[in-house]
């Protein structure tokens, strides 16, 4: 039951009447009983910083940003997470009050400020881990945009091997893998990384442990698309990952599936990204199987 009491959680972006957040997070929230909502929030580009103020002002704990804010974003916030500066965006926000701060004593207010974290990668990688260790692996993904980014640099900084960037722009590819080894050679993380056009995934894939698909190729309504790879362009022991969730079974799962090979549904990324944003913004574990029935649910499936 909501009431005065009651504490603040949410998602932005626009659109926003799709977001499948709400379901899950709230679930989550009722299962340990806590007396929080989350809710999606419509804000325009031009109103960003407004947004975040207003948060602020209004006590809200946490949200997730969506398209098209996750870079934009940045320049609100007080303090970025490391990967998610090296990643250039944010998804998760956290805002932290401080009642004591000097600043609050001398105004007579409560003194906030906000940090934001990109848990996308995160997602993608607890995924992946339920089937397999990815120490000393060799990854290869599709796609140079935004969702490439956020599981390429979470993923290269896990411990793994070797990892190649392939997509049908190979600049694109190229200037990715470029960023991923500026970044991560200051961080002290020495990876194997390249890059290579589309047409040479195959030999990818035949010296790859895992591969994830971040291209939207597949996804609804264009569920008969051709897929990125076919069944003979995989092998058993290979995993493979789509991060498209809608249909579950994309033409690249079922071409996994006819290759034997392990696969990893796409709306796992989107769960474990949300159970990270959940742990960030409340401190506690969450109710993992509570918040995956809820999501599956109202994905319908």
């Amino acid at each position: 039951m909501v009431d005065g009491k009651t504490k603040i959680l949410g998602v932005i972006g626009d659109p926003i009447e799709h977001t499948f957040s709400p379901a899950m997070h709230n679930a989550g929230l009722d299962a340990l009983n806590l007396n929080y909502i989350y809710l999606p929030f419509h804000v325009k580009e031009d109103r960003l910083g407004e947004c975040i103020q207003g948060a602020k002002a209004m006590g809200i704990e946490g949200l997730n940003v969506t398209i098209p804010h996750k870079t934009n974003v940045m320049k609100h916030l007080d303090d970025i997470d490391s990967v998610a500066s090296m990643i250039g965006a944010v998804n998760t926000i956290q805002f932290n009050f401080d009642e004591n701060n000097e600043s609050s004593n001398q105004n007579n207010e409560t003194y906030v400020t906000t940090k934001g974290f990109n848990t996308d990668g995160y997602g993608c990688v607890r995924a992946i881990k339920e089937k397999t260790s990815i120490n000393n692996k060799k990854v290869t993904i599709t796609g140079a945009g935004g969702a490439a980014r956020a599981v390429a640099f979470q993923i290269a900084s896990s411990g793994i091997d070797e990892l190649s960037i392939l997509n049908r722009n190979s600049s694109k590819a190229e200037s990715l893998a470029n960023d991923l080894e500026s970044n991560l050679s200051e961080a002290g993380i020495d990876i194997t990384i390249n890059s290579c056009e589309i047409e040479n995934l195959k030999r990818e894939l035949d010296s790859s442990d895992i591969f994830i698909d971040t291209t939207p190729i597949g996804m609804y309504p264009n569920v008969d698309d051709k897929p990125i790879a076919s069944a003979d362009m995989l092998h058993e022991e290979l995993v493979v990952n789509d991060i498209v969730y809608t249909p579950m079974e994309t033409s690249l799962i079922k071409e996994a599936l006819k290759a034997n090979a392990e696969v990893v549904y796409g709306y796992k990324m989107l769960l474990y990204q949300g159970i990270r944003s959940f742990e960030i913004w409340l401190g506690r574990d969450a109710p993992v199987d509570v918040m995956e029935k809820a999501l599956l649910d109202v994905l319908g499936i």
